[in-house]
């Protein structure tokens, strides 16, 4: 991505946050303005495991769990949520 593209997204509110080494190219974005926003290059799914997550994967759930604590949704039952991971509407 050229400067001039990254100026205009600056200006928009976009962040350019993570630059290859040699600084060519865009690895990651954010929008500071939102909640919680990333785009990422690379893969942190290939270093997470259920019991280890990525920090980005980490940070996603914590944030989305933030969210839904601020809206005052109540928290799902577990029956309500395994429904919901299967695909299920009971």
């Amino acid at each position: 991505m050229s400067n001039a593209y990254r100026d205009v997204l600056a200006e928009y509110g976009m962040r350019c946050s993570g630059l290859s080494p040699d600084g060519s190219l865009v690895e990651m974005i954010e929008l500071p303005d939102h909640p919680w926003f990333i785009g990422c290059q690379f893969h942190p799914e290939l270093k997470s495991r259920p019991t280890r997550p990525h920090p980005l994967f980490a940070g996603f759930v914590g944030a989305a769990r933030q969210q839904r604590k601020a809206r005052g949704a109540a928290p799902l039952a577990q029956a309500e949520r395994s429904s919901q991971l299967a695909g299920r509407r009971d």
